[in-house]
């Protein structure tokens, strides 16, 4: 794949044209209502920064966790959300998050912040600031999933990471521009520290046993594959 070619795949899910519309709104609103100059970029640095520590927050704790699939309300949203990333990681249509769910996670991570900083003017950039930050976030989530070799060591090293975490094992690498705080909390991992796969990298812990005793996300799933998502076929 090409750069032209993965530009090409980005822009053509609607969540990303979303975002930057959103983000355009919040920008004119806070064009009409502007908070004072320092406020303003206090509010942008605090979105900017929380914004890694809340994925990781979000990523390990809930959508890696065994509870939403026992629960009817919430089995759906964990099987569009994560559980069909892991099922097939290079699957495009579920690369990208629901925006029934990104968008109140994106506004409650970063508006609220804002609004205490520079009040209506920061909640406004704060929530831009959030948009295309996930903006940003999709597109390395992009350049990891997609057919395409980065030139970037950064790129290259953070692609690696992530595959780790798709392909190898789950509970680690929770990061995906920056491991931070995987580093922090004790997550993060090369492959070579870990020799033996983990064997729910692709289930989640969502095994045919499990679904028998909550089988929610099997009847959503038409059952529940196993193996690896490229091999699937030939089994």
């Amino acid at each position: 794949m090409t750069l032209k070619e993965l530009i090409g795949a980005y822009f053509s899910y609607p969540a990303i044209i979303a975002y930057l519309a959103l983000s355009a709104v919040a920008i004119g609103l806070y064009a009409w209502r502007p908070a004072p100059l320092v406020n303003t970029l206090a509010a942008i640095t605090v979105a900017t920064l929380v914004y890694p520590l809340v994925w990781y927050v979000l990523h390990r704790w809930v959508l890696h966790s065994r509870w939403m699939f026992k629960m009817p309300l919430l089995a759906s949203t964990w099987k569009r959300i994560h559980y069909d990333h892991h099922q097939d990681p290079n699957h495009l249509e579920v690369l990208f998050g629901a925006l029934h769910t990104t968008l109140p996670t994106i506004a409650i991570a970063t508006a609220p912040i804002g609004y205490a900083i520079g009040g209506f003017g920061g909640a406004a950039i704060a929530f831009a600031t959030g948009l295309l930050t996930t903006c940003f976030y999709e597109f390395c989530h992009c350049i990891q999933h997609l057919a395409y070799k980065p030139k970037s060591k950064w790129l290259a090293e953070m692609k690696k990471r992530h595959m780790a975490h798709h392909f190898h094992d789950e509970t680690g690498n929770f990061g995906i521009t920056t491991f931070f705080w995987d580093k922090l909390f004790g997550t993060h991992y090369d492959r070579a520290e870990r020799p033996t796969k983990s064997p729910t990298v692709f289930n989640l812990g969502y095994t045919p046993q499990v679904a028998e005793k909550w089988p929610h996300v099997a009847r959503l799933s038409g059952g529940v594959a196993t193996g690896h998502p490229r091999k699937r076929d030939a089994q």
